[in-house]
């Protein structure tokens, strides 16, 4: 054998892609992760065809899936040199709370697919970190429960359903369990085509009819959305909400004294509405690519809703962040905070709140190392000038 083909084949057995393919190398616990990319292999291992595959999926060809990730190569970061960058600050302020953090725990509902503690294990995270979490509508433990469990208030996302009864019941229970912030999603009017989901669902031979109620939706099929009890929810079979329009915000406003945000803004048009129409805030989202097939990543929508709001409201963003490197670029952009979703339900599915904690403390260690190492020591100070 020559000494060329033996130094080939030692590069092919140390290779990453090799170590990924290899389930032997699958971290064993949080400690061992070097990126938030490795829980999503342990999890993909554990979870269930079907579960993991509501988790994975875009819509249509995931084109926007994979667009969210592309569009930060487009984004580079203009370091500065000579900077003392022994100390930096990663604190933020949203509505006048101070968080130890930029970085928020996105809605996502059914986390008990992924692991049994669910949404509560998530805010024992989220508490034990100091991380904002944003409570789906879908959630599989109560917004009275997950708040007992973060130790402070969450923010409530609404989906805000084709029925007025059903939609002003989820919103005083919000309130009336201390949520300060209502997170109304708006790119969502009719569900999408999630054909990744229902390729991978094909491939679950469990019994489902245990935890899912044959014949309704995707959405409603879970047995367990206890936000929906002792509310008449007959006529209801998912989520839908097509008459939905810009009026919804005043009526809204009439029944909830809570901070209104927009989830689902990704054009400068709907940003200057959404401020002239009374929205207290925005989040930049396609959804993690399961709304529309855009083909557009939200850190390329981001500018243009960040210009169009000028100040007047906070812009936050969510959808394919996954480095610390990802979270400075939107930082720089404009947005005031970043919200995760898929990178900590990897690390709950692979290790309940252990993964989760693990994921938040990767991201953050990421953060500051991408500040250090382009010479800003706090949040305010990352600005448009550091990206090009």
């Amino acid at each position: 054998m020559s000494l060329f083909r033996r130094e080939f084949l030692r590069f092919l057995a140390g290779s990453p892609l090799l170590l990924w393919e290899n389930e032997e190398h699958l971290i064993a616990s949080p400690a061992e992760a070097l990126s938030v990319l490795e829980f999503e292999l342990v999890a993909k291992k554990l979870l269930p065809p079907a579960h993991y595959g509501y988790l994975a999926s875009g819509v249509d060809d995931d084109l926007t899936l994979r667009a969210n990730r592309e569009a930060f190569t487009k984004i580079q970061i203009r370091p500065r040199r000579l900077v003392d960058v022994s100390k930096v600050d990663l604190s933020i302020d949203l509505f006048g709370t101070r968080w130890e953090t930029p970085i928020v725990l996105a809605p996502v509902g059914s986390q008990m697919a992924f692991h049994p503690d669910g949404e509560v294990a998530a805010a024992r995270a989220a508490k034990a970190k100091g991380h904002l979490q944003i409570l789906s509508t879908m959630t599989t433990a109560s917004v009275e429960e997950v708040t007992a469990a973060r130790g402070a208030p969450i923010w409530y996302q609404l989906y805000p359903t084709a029925k007025w009864a059903v939609t002003e019941a989820l919103v005083r229970r919000a309130e009336a369990a201390g949520c300060p912030v209502l997170v109304l999603t708006v790119d969502l009017p009719v569900i999408s085509h999630r054909e990744t989901a229902s390729e991978l669902a094909r491939l679950d031979e469990r019994d489902c009819a245990a935890c899912h109620e044959q014949g309704a939706s995707t959405y409603f099929r879970v047995g367990r959305k206890p936000m929906f009890d002792g509310l008449d929810t007959s006529g209801l079979r998912d989520l839908d909400a097509p008459a939905l329009t810009w009026d919804f915000i005043s009526r809204l406003r009439s029944v909830t004294r809570m901070k209104i945000l927009l989830k689902g803004i990704v054009t400068r048009e709907d940003a200057k509405l959404a401020v002239e129409r009374g929205a207290d805030g925005i989040i930049v989202s396609n959804h993690g690519g399961r709304a529309e097939e855009s083909a557009r990543g939200t850190i390329e929508s981001l500018p243009e809703v960040v210009e169009a709001a000028s100040g007047r409201v906070p812009v936050l963003i969510d959808s394919g962040f996954r480095r610390g490197t990802d979270i400075f670029k939107a930082l720089a952009l404009g947005a005031g905070a970043v919200a995760i979703g898929r990178p900590y339900l990897w690390g709950l599915a692979a290790f309940g709140q252990s993964g989760v904690e693990a994921v938040l403390d990767i991201l953050r260690r990421e953060l500051a190392l991408a500040m250090r190492l382009a010479g800003v020591t706090s949040i305010g100070g990352i600005t448009r000038d550091y990206v090009v």
